[in-house]
């Protein structure tokens, strides 16, 4: 009576695998270009989709910005190669940061601290039926609401597959350690987080400041950087929960071995990079990238100074933890690191 059960259960696994590992191979090598009309793109048009236009290049011209782009993602492709020993397949949860526009036939995968909110906003613009025309008019916090945007773990099994293998799919990255320092500084530095310092600071606080005052306990809004330092390095801290994402690891959170993404942003050169997402979407017409005008923007000089009181060994734990992301989008290691 045993063995039909046990055939049972590895049947429905087998099927189950079956789906994830058809996910998985249909998008570990280059995408096949469908024609436009199987890839939400409105019946009627016959303008080519992002993904073609990328890739028949013969209507684009290859400008310094247009092989940069290029250049990165080859250099991704074979970083991921030499740096990632195991495979595995993608799971829905591995999707969650996949924003979909199917009007355009983008996926985006947004990476907290790389400009997400004005990239969240401008695919309100892209997707919202007429009901916004300007991204910096939709308040920072409507552009985080969840259900505002559709992600990619949404779909169906067969939706997820279409769209990995049509859609132009891109992410914005950023040097590792400067978008450390900007997740510390936005999140606990800044008196309105009240929601941060109680979930992480009290916590930070009591693990790793010695004789901490119950104020601190209570409010958890002074934590320094090196004490969030001491947090994150701590083995006990991913052993509870996932790191928040904010400084979750870039290739946690959009597992670029795994999805391959046609263009790889970087947050040093944001707006000309945005700029050719949206004109490989046909969308430069319709929407503009929002252009910053922070003059307090965390830079390597800025990073460097809150890195002066982190010991040496704290130095050369914590990189290990962002190592991946330093080598797959080719950072060099800060000089001002002392690891050695």
């Amino acid at each position: 009576m045993r063995k039909p059960k046990v055939g049972r259960m590895f049947l429905a696994t087998c099927v189950g695998s079956l789906f994830m590992v058809i996910l998985y191979f249909q998008n570990i090598t280059r995408p096949a270009v469908e024609q436009s009309g199987g890839k939400g793109i409105a019946p009627g048009k016959t303008r080519r989709s992002p993904l073609q236009t990328l890739y028949n290049g013969d209507q684009l011209d290859l400008s310094a910005v247009q092989t940069s782009l290029r250049g990165r993602r080859e250099l991704l492709e074979q970083a991921c190669l030499t740096h990632t020993k195991k495979r595995r397949v993608l799971t829905p949860d591995d999707l969650r940061h996949l924003i979909v526009d199917d009007k355009h036939g983008l996926l985006y995968c947004y990476v907290p601290k790389v400009a997400c909110t004005n990239w969240k906003r401008v695919f309100m613009v892209l997707t919202g039926d007429g009901r916004y025309h300007e991204p910096l008019a939709i308040p920072a916090n409507e552009a985080h609401v969840a259900g505002n945007l559709r992600t990619l773990s949404e779909y169906s099994t067969s939706e997820i597959n279409r769209r990995l293998r049509s859609y132009l799919k891109f992410i914005f990255v950023r040097e590792p350690f400067e978008r450390l320092v900007s997740a510390y500084r936005n999140k606990f530095t800044r008196s309105y987080n009240t929601a941060f310092h109680k979930r992480y600071g009290t916590k930070i606080i009591r693990r790793h400041r010695p004789q901490p005052q119950p104020d601190a306990l209570e409010r958890g809004n002074d934590v320094s950087f090196q004490e969030f330092v001491y947090y994150l390095v701590d083995p006990r801290t991913q052993r509870e929960e996932p790191f928040n994402e904010h400084w979750e690891r870039i290739h946690s959170l959009c597992h670029p071995c795994l999805v391959h993404y046609d263009v790889v942003g970087k947050y040093e050169t944001l707006e000309q990079d945005s700029r050719s997402v949206l004109r490989l979407a046909g969308a430069d017409g319709e929407v503009h990238f929002p252009t910053s005008g922070k003059s307090t923007r965390t830079n390597g000089d800025m990073a460097a100074q809150f890195f002066q009181n982190i010991s040496p060994f704290y130095q050369k734990k914590l990189y290990n933890l962002y190592r991946m992301d330093f080598l797959l989008f080719n950072y060099s290691n800060p000089e001002y690191l002392k690891t050695r």
